[in-house]
């Protein structure tokens, strides 16, 4: 590596202790080893000097904010991760059962398209848009509302917990 990117161990402690804080207050839970989050939150650290944003340690990232802007952690797979194999892709957020030591988390599929498909869907996103029922709204994801406090969210699911309120994703309705 060219450029040695230098890293101290309070960094990384201070990066972990954070994303723990922000996980449980957002209702989520990181991966108990503690030292393998240590190294995530290290390649976080690392991506974010050399890249500036913290792109996932586990994938490849263009270095463009504009390309990279669905790996930027948390990611953009992160909930459907969660909801289908209990981890997200690098393992950094696990469901309750990895939590407590009832399962193991395991290698998951990459959901995240390749560049060609990437570069579709965006055209597609620009070109696109399905008119909801509300007032002629352009929008083409759903837009799923928490019907515990109202915060809404434009994403294929719900959320798998309400930023706001921590409700469960069952507690969110298709609002359009």
């Amino acid at each position: 590596m060219p450029d040695e990117i230098k890293i101290l161990p309070e960094e990384v402690e201070r990066l972990h202790q954070r994303l723990d804080r922000d996980a449980r207050n957002g209702g989520y839970d990181l991966n108990p080893d503690i030292e393998f989050t240590r190294e995530l939150a290290h390649g976080l650290i690392y991506n974010e000097r050399r890249y500036g944003y913290m792109a996932c340690p586990c994938r490849i990232a263009d270095g463009e904010i504009e390309k990279d802007r669905d790996i930027i952690c948390p990611c953009d797979y992160r909930d459907p991760d969660l909801s289908e194999f209990g981890s997200c892709f690098c393992a950094l957020y696990v469901d309750e059962e990895i939590r407590d030591g009832k399962k193991k988390a395991r290698s998951i599929p990459e959901r995240r398209p390749n560049e060609e498909a990437r570069t579709i869907l965006k055209k597609e996103k620009e070109e696109v848009g399905t008119v909801s029922q509300a007032d002629g709204i352009k929008t083409r994801l759903p837009i799923w509302r928490c019907t515990v406090c109202g915060y809404l969210a434009a994403r294929e699911e719900p959320p798998l917990v309400c930023p706001i309120c921590k409700a469960k994703k069952d507690r969110f309705e298709r609002y359009l």
